[in-house]
């Protein structure tokens, strides 16, 4: 419990440490002082001074966060630690700078970028790409923001830019609890706070990347040193400290749900009792992204062998990245009974699962998950360091369907149905008996999404998460700042879920309800080829891309070249090397 002027301490932390934690935040009060008194024009150019100490750091980043969960030098899955880390920050200081540099200029962050109309009243943002690097890296896939029902696009241009729109509104401390899983989710969390809320902000590195706290301070020392930014270690008994904290104004978690009630409400029999009478123990605004069971839906149709090839990698690549340890990890594949390739899927997708790069399990407690689902489904199929597990007709899938493993566990259900009768049925099962609104995918060929017309984007309205993948993984999304990320909005205090709020979000927009990433079905080469045909034959509907199997999956032999060569060139340009790069990925 706290008072307006006193923490009361904790267990485990001595006065040297408790010392030491309110240094940092007085230096960070002042900070905000100073934070406030800055145009926007000069916290633009105080992000360029970030990225180039990013870009200087980012070897340094991506090799120290590989080593950390046991991935050598020539692994081939060490790729992921460029792309989730460097590339990501690279990314989103890019996209922060473009927004800041148009609103000094005087001119709206949305100015230039097409907005209309999404099903139900809501105003749509075509968010990305917005750039030409953009349109090279990610070719053939396009990303909207959705905003909350009954607003306009003129509140849309109004309410863009948050904060910056008062940059001298102090929004006083933040703390940010980071996640110990994805490396960059703690630096993105931390611009967030600073550029939507004019907070400055103590973050608390999870102990998992203890190793990476030194990479942040070079990184991030123009945030440092002025005191917008301030980076502490420690265990559960610190963010105690620091949550109950009287100088600090709001606190975002990373984490898990059981985490997020543990601060709200305290733990044991008095933190049961503060729920049921509505008296949280914290007493400052809280946001947080929290995960949970994300859906895999398959729409069947007529799928040649390479689609059905490629998509099973794709969905091993959801579930297998870093791991399995992703919020956003692909969980649960809903399939139809009645779609005639589903032995064929099936097939693809046991071969795809086992023939994945083996690697440790790293991420404290996901071993004693593994146990948990190997006790909850004793016949699920071991495939090396994972579990698949094929629901059956009489089998209970609440356990798969209701906990994030966070680990290599992958399972398949079935419902009935094919077309829209699937589509609408799949929704619905997602909606409603997985745990979690953070994220879902779908996997749809173009002939048949066509067929489907306007009841296709139906169905997406009815989908409830706050990050949509079409065709692609919903961890596109999060790489893409111009997106948001954060669960499907409702959430409470009481009944938390996937979280509340959003981050990322560099065009500051306000009352996003959710973002939705579309891909291509097919790689190149075999893009060119479908969208022919359909043009032929159906009048279009496919998506061209120059990208062959993307370097992201877990499957791509230089996966781990061409992401490295992709950062470096978001790093530091070189049209020379862009093409090295892209020459690799033709032979993944």
């Amino acid at each position: 419990m706290t008072s307006a002027t006193t923490v009361t301490p904790t267990a485990g932390l001595d006065e040297t440490d408790r010392d030491r934690l309110d240094t940092a935040i007085d230096d960070l009060g002042a900070g905000a002082r100073t934070w406030s008194a800055l145009t926007v024009g000069q916290r633009a150019t105080l992000l360029r001074g970030v990225r180039s100490a990013v870009a200087a750091s980012a070897e340094e980043w991506a090799l120290t966060a590989a080593v950390s969960k046991g991935l050598n030098g020539a692994h081939p899955l060490r790729g992921e630690e460029w792309l989730s880390g460097p590339y990501s920050a690279l990314g989103a200081i890019d996209a922060y700078v473009e927004t800041l540099t148009r609103l000094a200029e005087g001119r709206n962050p949305l100015e230039g970028i097409r907005i209309d109309r999404a099903p139900g009243g809501r105003t749509r943002v075509h968010a990305f790409p917005l750039t030409g690097i953009d349109k090279v890296l990610l070719s053939g896939f396009t990303g909207e923001v959705w905003l909350e029902p009954g607003v306009t696009p003129r509140a849309a241009r109004a309410g863009a830019g948050l904060a910056q729109r008062t940059p001298d509104a102090s929004g006083g401390v933040g703390l940010v609890l980071g996640a110990g899983n994805v490396t960059s989710i703690p630096v993105l969390d931390v611009l967030y706070e600073l550029l939507a809320h004019n907070r400055t902000a103590l973050l608390k590195v999870n102990p998992t990347q203890d190793a990476l706290v030194s990479v942040f301070e070079h990184a991030f020392a123009p945030l440092i040193e002025p005191g917008f930014l301030r980076i502490v270690r420690g265990g559960g008994d610190v963010g105690a400290y620091l949550t109950a904290h009287p100088k600090l104004a709001h606190v975002h978690i990373t984490g898990s749900a059981a985490t997020f009630d543990a601060i709200t409400w305290g733990t044991g029999a008095s933190g049961r009792r503060r729920r049921r009478e509505d008296r949280p123990l914290l007493k400052k605004p809280i946001t947080a992204e929290l995960g949970g069971v994300s859906p895999i839906i398959v729409v069947p149709g007529e799928w040649t062998d390479a689609d059905l090839t490629f998509q099973a990698e794709h969905v091993a690549t959801m579930r297998l990245q870093n791991g399995g340890h992703n919020c956003i990890a692909g969980q649960v594949v809903i399939m139809s009974s009645d779609w005639d390739q589903a032995d064929a899927f099936r097939a693809a997708l046991r071969r795809a699962y086992a023939k994945a790069p083996e690697r440790a399990i790293w991420y404290p407690g996901s071993d004693d998950r593994m146990q948990r689902a190997g006790d909850d489904y004793p016949d699920a199929l071991v495939l090396g360091d994972r579990l698949l597990v094929e629901i059956g007709e009489g089998d209970d899938a609440t356990a798969l369907q209701n906990t994030e493993y966070f680990a290599p566990v992958l399972g398949v259900v079935e419902v009935g149905g094919t077309g829209q009768e699937f589509l609408d049925a799949a929704v619905a099962h997602a909606n409603h008996d997985l745990q979690g609104t953070l994220g879902a995918n779908l996997l749809i060929d173009p002939a048949t999404q066509k067929a489907l017309g306007t009841g296709f984007e139906r169905a997406i309205t009815e989908l409830r998460y706050g990050s949509i993948a079409i065709n692609a993984w919903t961890a596109v999304g999060f790489i893409t700042p111009t997106l948001t990320w954060g669960a499907f909005p409702g959430n409470t205090l009481a009944d938390v879920g996937s979280g509340i709020g959003v981050v990322h979000n560099a065009l500051l927009l306000d009352r996003v309800e959710r973002s939705i990433m579309r891909g291509p079905f097919r790689p190149f080469p075999r893009s060119a080829s479908s969208l022919w045909l359909l043009s032929l034959s159906k009048g279009g509907g496919g998506r061209f891309t120059i990208l062959p199997k993307p370097p992201w999956f877990v499957t791509a032999r230089t996966g781990a070249q061409v992401s490295e060569g992709l950062t470096r060139f978001r790093a530091d340009g070189g049209v020379l090397g862009l093409l090295k790069t892209l020459l690799r990925a033709l032979r993944a």
